[in-house]
């Protein structure tokens, strides 16, 4: 096998997909070679980023509601003592009934309320999981994917990213990690560039500093993938200069 050769194999070593005689071969490979010790490192990373994306967690407003609800929970009485009981007045006796019905009324509004709450939360917790999950599966197919190829830089800034593109599959996904957060609420952008021309490919999610995602659209025709930083909700066009452009 040739040095060419294992210099393509970063995906598949980080990702287990390698019989044991490449896996051997590769190995020694990385005594020798800084920057695919350097990308399998980085891809390892970013694969367990992706295992943990499809980890469920509880509701936000789980904890909020559970605590909101506590001072309405029956409490035992404490024992060896006898409850005291105050007569009503003949006017109390005769709102008591009205009373209690507008006390059920609040409680079933409120119950009412919160079960609708809960179930609109756990959809769209389910529906983000699934997401998630669609993404993770599509992502690590695309890495395993025979004619995959993995191209690293470092951005302008601060950060790493990772470009891996299938022609075969007709996908392509940005890898990152490291990225700090822009001032001014702006966002990364990534950029499919073709015969000169910048063709918007999709947002990173803001607030994560690691992360994978797959960019819209195909790499069929682009001789690079830009990284810029635009206003918030993004741009059109490019209106800085690219922090990174990875080939394809």
């Amino acid at each position: 096998m040739s040095t060419i050769d294992l210099h393509t194999l970063t995906g598949a070593y980080a990702l287990g997909a390698l019989s044991e005689q490449e896996s051997a071969a590769f190995t020694r490979h990385l005594a020798e070679c800084p920057a695919c010790t350097q990308e399998v490192r980085e891809l390892q990373e970013t694969a367990a980023r992706l295992a943990l994306a499809v980890a469920e967690v509880p509701p936000a407003g789980l904890r909020t509601r559970v605590m909101a609800a506590l001072p309405e929970v029956r409490q035992v009485p404490p024992r060896g003592r006898h409850a005291t009981v105050v007569p009503l007045r003949r006017g109390m006796r005769h709102r008591l009934p009205y009373l209690a019905a507008a006390a059920c009324l609040v409680v079933a509004a409120l119950a009412g309320g919160l079960a609708v709450n809960a179930r609109n939360e756990a959809d769209q917790q389910r529906d983000r999981t699934v997401r998630a999950e669609q993404q993770t599966a599509a992502i690590s197919a695309l890495m395993a994917a025979p004619d995959a190829t993995f191209h690293t830089t470092a951005l302008k800034g601060g950060g790493r990213g990772t470009v891996v593109a299938s022609q075969q599959r007709g996908q392509t996904a940005f890898l990152y990690h490291g990225l700090p957060a822009l001032s001014g609420k702006r966002v990364y952008e990534l950029w499919y560039s073709r015969n000169g021309a910048m063709e918007p490919a999709g947002l990173v999610q803001t607030g994560s500093s690691s992360g994978a995602m797959l960019l819209t659209g195909g790499p069929q025709g682009a001789d690079g993938v830009g990284v810029t930083a635009e206003p918030p909700g993004g741009s059109s066009r490019p209106t800085t200069p690219p922090l990174a452009v990875l080939r394809v």
